[in-house]
């Protein structure tokens, strides 16, 4: 099991814990037994009394170790239940049955909160791809529309893996689709967003989020970028232009200030988007794929059409990772000039 996701699970448990003390604590009797329903406050005490077992069991570093063989749980049922104490060759039939239901919908929920066409924008062309390192991941794009009907492009970033980062990502996704057809510009809508995680959400995690409109008209792109990795934009004459940070991640600082940036873009140019996935993947050296081999590539492909570019890509990290199954979730978006 990942030396990481301990941490991360006892936390949850805290939280869980601390929530639950604090709603039997401050909830009036009437309304405490209308919430618990049938059980009683025993009830309530048990399930205590379970996640302070879980937390013993997280300090003498034995959560998530099977009580049949002693190995380790896999990461992945963990992070669906951090209670679960057997590993998957131990299962019984009917358990592993139900488990692979559970992973199925788990995979199906995602696939559905992204996006699964691509938007017809002219005078360009588009291509897109996203694959989680596990079951469920963090990684997150969507098309959209703002106010005056121009198109909007989203790629973000959950910091962290797994069913954690999936579940506030899905709460990301649902926060976009309200608040961008009611705004007309990028930096609004990532004004509003910061002050909605900042508030009214358990963000123990911020989230990096590029938002972009595009006129088609004039080609312009204008973008914000709440500290995203630097989209690459390739103009058709090589030269080379990263579309930094306008403002800090969401849900990282409540009081700041989202700026905007605009470029228009010519016949050929290309912008690739994508997540840390990409320059974070590591070969058996453990060296960085980089931004500077991103570049590389960006050249080498400039005669590629664009719905061959994310294959190349991946074609590439394959050949540097000499592996199929990314460490980190990977989300590619590219858009090309035409």
């Amino acid at each position: 099991m990942e030396k990481e996701l301990v941490p991360l699970l006892k936390e949850n448990i805290l939280q869980r814990k601390q929530f639950i003390l604090e709603f039997v604590n401050k909830t009036d009797p009437f309304t405490l037994t209308t919430r618990i329903g049938p059980n009683d406050k025993k009830a309530v005490e048990e399930e205590l009394n379970h996640l302070d077992h879980l937390l013993k069991k997280a300090d003498e570093n034995t959560l998530g170790q099977c009580e049949v063989c002693h190995e380790s749980v896999e990461a992945a049922r963990l992070e669906m239940d951090y209670s679960a104490c057997v590993c998957l060759e131990h299962l019984s039939g009917e358990e592993r049955t139900k488990l692979e239901y559970d992973l199925e919908l788990s995979q199906k929920v995602q696939r559905a909160l992204l996006p699964n066409t691509l938007p017809e924008i002219k005078r360009f062309e588009i291509a897109a791809f996203s694959q989680p390192a596990r079951i469920v991941g963090g990684d997150y794009f969507d098309f959209l529309r703002f106010q005056d009907g121009t198109h909007a492009l989203a790629i973000a970033d959950v910091m962290g893996k797994g069913m954690p980062a999936s579940l506030l990502m899905s709460n990301l996704q649902a926060s976009l689709r309200i608040i961008a057809p009611e705004k007309l510009k990028p930096a609004d809508v990532l004004e509003r967003l910061n002050h909605i995680f900042c508030h009214n959400i358990r963000l123990t995690k911020f989230v990096t989020f590029f938002l972009a409109q595009i006129d088609e008209a004039t080609r312009t792109l204008t973008y914000c970028n709440a500290g995203h990795n630097p989209p690459l934009l390739r103009h058709a004459d090589g030269s080379i232009e990263w579309l930094i940070p306008t403002g800090a991640a969401i849900g990282l600082i409540e009081q700041t200030e989202f700026l905007q940036n605009s470029v228009i873009l010519q016949q050929g140019d290309r912008v690739v988007l994508y997540t840390d996935g990409v320059v974070e993947s590591f070969n058996k050296n453990e060296e960085q794929f980089g931004e500077e081999r991103l570049e590389q590539f960006l050249h080498n492909s400039a005669a590629l059409p664009t719905s061959q570019v994310i294959a190349s890509l991946r074609e590439t990290l394959h050949q540097f990772t000499q592996t199929t199954q990314p460490l980190d979730d990977t989300t590619v978006i590219v858009l090309t000039a035409v």
